[in-house]
């Protein structure tokens, strides 16, 4: 697909999902003050599957599946849902939410890697030159994290692995064709892996039953309700618009946004390099998904 053919709905979902992934991050350490990672992604990933199906549901759109689907769905789900799911808030407790969004968000160089290697997509000059400048942001915002990084290497790993968790199972998805509305495929898909990290939970979780804070029921909703469910069925729906590569690159804006909350949240780092790193990320997402027009 030409880049200057990105359709203008693309374009407004990613603003959409730049604001409700970006501003996600730094409620996750606020999520598990009182509960473990394990129960919290059981709680939040049942509300939010269950909220979308019913909105398909209200909408007429039909729940079922074709049999033939499910496996493609199954193991998309695992790397995407399940590797990202842990994996990102594990990351997010151990380090700075904003330098965890920063490695999750590794995954547009994960994905234009595995596009060109596996699903035969071309990198361009100038989509080159956009996962360059991608990468230079990832790596300037990671720098002021080194010492948290030693620190703590199992946050470390874990950004990272949810970032290329998050690129196959997009690309599994993308390459299988699932011919099934964005709103029914990921309520499934959060409720089939709400089902082995609810075992989880019953047996990592807290092993005590009690009802959370006001403020702790709040942030799960919120997550449950917002990030989880419109950021998800707006990731989809991009992927659906644009090849796996340029949709990549398109999520470059969240860690942004995520730094920026994570420094009026929590007061975490917010100077000359976190800057510099965002203009690098608005640069590579303009050579992405911004193209002048063919001459005649």
């Amino acid at each position: 697909m030409p880049a200057r053919s990105i359709p203008p709905r693309a374009l407004a979902l990613l603003v959409l999902l730049t604001l409700v992934w970006g501003t996600n991050w730094p409620l996750f350490a606020v999520a598990v003050r009182e509960v473990s990672v394990w129960t919290f992604r059981a709680i939040t990933l049942t509300i939010a599957g269950v909220a979308l199906l019913s909105i398909a549901r209200a909408r007429g759109q039909p729940l079922a599946i074709p049999r033939r689907h499910w496996r493609t769905i199954g193991v998309a789900t695992f790397f995407y849902l399940f590797i990202w799911n842990i994996a990102s808030t594990y990351s997010a407790i151990l380090v700075p939410s904003g330098q965890a969004a920063v490695l999750g968000f590794t995954m547009p160089l994960w994905s234009a890697l595995f596009s060109w290697a596996v699903l035969g997509q071309r990198l361009t000059g100038r989509l080159l030159l956009a996962v360059a400048l991608g990468g230079t942001a990832v790596a300037l915002l990671m720098v002021p994290s080194f010492a948290a990084y030693s620190n703590a290497p199992l946050g470390l790993a874990a950004g990272l692995l949810s970032g290329i968790g998050w690129a196959i199972g997009t690309l599994i998805l993308q390459r299988s064709d699932v011919e099934v509305p964005a709103t029914v495929l990921t309520g499934w898909q959060l409720l089939v892996i709400a089902v082995p990290i609810t075992a989880g939970a019953l047996v990592l979780g807290d092993h005590q039953w009690f009802v959370p804070s006001w403020t702790s029921i709040a942030v799960f909703a919120w997550i449950a309700l917002i990030p989880m469910s419109i950021g998800n069925v707006a990731w989809f729906a991009i992927v659906g618009l644009v090849p796996a590569n340029v949709a990549g690159l398109s999520s470059i804006m969240v860690p942004v946004v995520a730094m920026i909350s994570g420094a009026i949240v929590h007061g975490e780092p917010l100077g000359a390099l976190q800057w510099l790193a965002i203009a690098c990320c608005v640069a590579a997402l303009s050579l992405a998904l911004i193209r002048p027009a063919a001459r005649h």
